[in-house]
């Protein structure tokens, strides 16, 4: 195997890792790099879609008693079974607008200029959601409601648009909406696991005769990596938030999308 070519999927590996959790959108990222390593084919494309499974396994691990736990107590346990349907609440709206629209939203938004737009209003949002009082209300994700997971699924539709991050989308919605920082980290990340296992199933179905063997180590490579990078990015986060609020995220965003802007007219980067 050309190793220039795994050390692509390396860096990819690690972009995806460290972008999936944070409030910066991994999109633009992996656009950006994959079009810097000249990686951006239809393989490329699904290479993204796998190494998505290795950054969705590093939550699972970092939270696998929490896993364990409610899964061998759901028949006994109401707080068990109230988290698992907060998260199917939760789920199913982006789950819903995505079936109905991803089609459009890849044909009108998946371009340069929206997702610098949506970077830029993302950190926006951010910066006001900081600044605003906070009412907090909920303190822990066993805490919350059935209203409570609505409104934050409803805060991760937004995700659909390119650029919009879908954490950042649901943490800074469960900030709007009453959760403290931790709370809102946190169910952020256990609603990562129903989504982005259900898009990323989703698109390797639909791109299954794209897959060829001889690209397991290319793909096995960037999974590991990813893995990695996501476990380090998760604790990493969970540290930060412990001291530290999101407005260094929001002005990175904003930096970011400018600069996305700049190099798509400039014609350095093309979709």
């Amino acid at each position: 195997m050309d190793a220039v070519i795994l050390f692509k999927a390396l860096v990819l590996g690690i972009v995806e890792g460290l972008t999936e959790f944070l409030p910066v959108s991994s999109t633009g990222h992996l656009i950006i790099v994959g079009q810097l390593l000249d990686f951006n084919d239809e393989r490329g494309k699904v290479f993204e879609i796998v190494i998505q499974l290795g950054a969705i396994l590093a939550v699972c691990w970092e939270y696998r008693e929490k896993i364990f736990t409610v899964t061998s107590t759901l028949s006994t346990s109401p707080v068990s079974r109230r988290f698992i349907i907060n998260l199917m609440i939760a789920f199913a709206p982006a789950a819903v607008l995505g079936l109905i629209f991803i089609k459009k939203i890849k044909e009108y938004l998946f371009n340069p200029e929206s997702v610098a737009i949506a970077f830029i209003v993302g950190g926006i949002l951010i910066l006001w959601a900081e600044r605003r009082q906070h009412r907090i209300r909920i303190e822990a994700v066993d805490e919350m409601g059935w209203l409570d997971a609505l409104k934050i699924g409803m805060a991760q539709s937004f995700a659909l648009i390119p650029g919009t991050s879908r954490s950042g989308a649901t943490i800074i919605g469960g900030l709007f909406f009453g959760l403290n920082r931790k709370s809102a980290t946190e169910f952020s990340f256990f609603l990562a696991i129903p989504t982005m296992f259900a898009a990323t199933f989703y698109d390797l179905y639909k791109n299954w005769g794209i897959l060829h063997a001889s690209d397991f180590d290319v793909f096995a490579v960037g999974f590991v990596s990813a893995f990695i990078s996501a476990f380090f990015a998760v604790r990493g986060l969970l540290r930060y938030i412990s001291n530290h609020d999101f407005t260094l995220f929001a002005w990175y965003r904003v930096v970011f999308g400018i600069v996305l802007l700049g190099a798509a007219h400039f014609g350095l980067v093309k979709w």
